[in-house]
């Protein structure tokens, strides 16, 4: 029992201190933390991963000048869920309802002068669209690769990590905008620093796809970190009582880049060597079944490289509505990670658009 009373003593002292954090130093003119401190909110969520490699130069077993620029982008995918909230400290869950199989987890913080975000996102996509340029692959077979079935799929897994710290936050609200918990009454903007981390781990390196991994430069698997500082700009424009719209753009220099990529040994060169797979009475299902299963892949080894100091740019726009207890909201983001070694670079691109209708308790 009185472990019990401290639990609800502490959670009461949490929830007084976190009342206290909402208002402390706001301009009440221009930022109003409403009396109902919790956010429940539905969201829907649409996604797409795209990764693109290019590389110039290489020679490969069969003496083949080999000149590529693979990508393949996952189809654009659907999430619903769900967020809570209590002054801007919650957390959420959205799972896959179309597209790749995935979920997204997200962790906000937010204050009157600073907004901390972490989004982790799994998925798996067997239905790629891929674009393959090369000399070993001709026209007709180049057309089959944008639309391809995997027998085992791309799993993708992503971390990220955004910090920012507004310089006016006596008349600035980052939360009005990202996760409602206080509401802009009057325009204003503020100068901002910020940190971003991410990391990506893409692994497709399955014996099923040693194809494909023979046609990605034998690269089955690579990971991807990044991290970046900057500062910008973000402005809160309120055209009419409850509608908000808000603007946010900043440079980022990156620190770190850096690249780990797992390579693969395959037979596909022995299978096409084989004089079955040239055999005229196969039918297409008989020569996936005979190719397909005897594809093979073995570990090669791994390499690692940082592809030093780059800009880019982090960029957000968000568009909120405010009615009672109410309110709806869609916000979206764009994240790029580069990176180059001697003749091979490449890039991931990673979007996402959220969408929300939540009410105040």
């Amino acid at each position: 029992m009185m472990a019990q009373e401290s639990v609800i003593s502490l959670v009461k002292k949490v929830g007084t201190m976190l009342d206290s954090m909402a208002v402390k130093g706001l301009d009440q003119r221009y930022i109003e933390a409403p009396k109902k401190p919790w956010q429940i909110i539905a969201r829907g969520n649409v996604s797409q991963t795209v990764v693109s490699m290019e590389t110039h130069g290489d020679i490969i077993e069969t003496g083949h000048r080999y000149s590529a620029n693979p990508y393949f982008k996952t189809q654009p995918s659907q999430y619903v869920g769900l967020w809570a909230g209590y002054r801007g400290y919650g957390f959420g869950y959205t799972f896959n309802v179309g597209g790749d199989k995935g979920s997204t987890f997200t962790i906000g913080a937010t204050g009157g002068a600073y907004g901390v975000n972490i989004r982790i996102h799994r998925f798996e996509n067997s239905h790629p669209n891929l674009n393959l340029e090369s000399e070993l692959i001709s026209q007709g077979d180049k057309d089959e690769w944008h639309e391809v079935q995997l027998y085992d799929p791309i799993r993708v897994n992503t971390f990220m990590a955004d910090a920012y710290y507004m310089f006016n936050g006596k008349k600035f609200s980052y939360a009005a905008a990202y996760d409602q918990s206080v509401i802009q009454k009057r325009s204003a903007g503020s100068f901002m620093a910020g940190l971003m981390y991410n990391y990506t781990n893409i692994d497709y390196a399955d014996d099923v796809n040693g194809d494909l991994i023979y046609l990605m430069q034998d690269i089955g698997r690579f990971k991807l970190w990044q991290g970046s500082v900057g500062a910008g700009y973000a402005y809160n424009w309120v055209p009419c009582r409850g509608l908000l719209v808000n603007v946010m753009a900043m440079p980022m220099i990156t620190l770190i880049n850096k690249v780990k990529l797992y390579s693969y040994r395959t037979n596909v060169d022995d299978l096409l060597a084989d004089p079955t797979c040239w055999a005229p009475n196969l039918t297409d299902d008989e020569w996936d079944e005979w190719f397909y299963g005897n594809l093979e892949i073995s570990p090669k080894g791994s390499e690692s490289f940082n592809s030093g100091i780059s800009i880019g740019i982090d960029a957000r726009v968000s568009l909120t509505y405010n009615f009672g207890n109410f309110f709806i909201n869609a916000f979206g983001q764009f994240n790029n990670i580069r990176f180059r070694q001697d003749d091979t670079h490449g890039h991931l691109n990673d979007w996402f658009v959220n969408s929300s209708f939540g009410i105040r308790l």
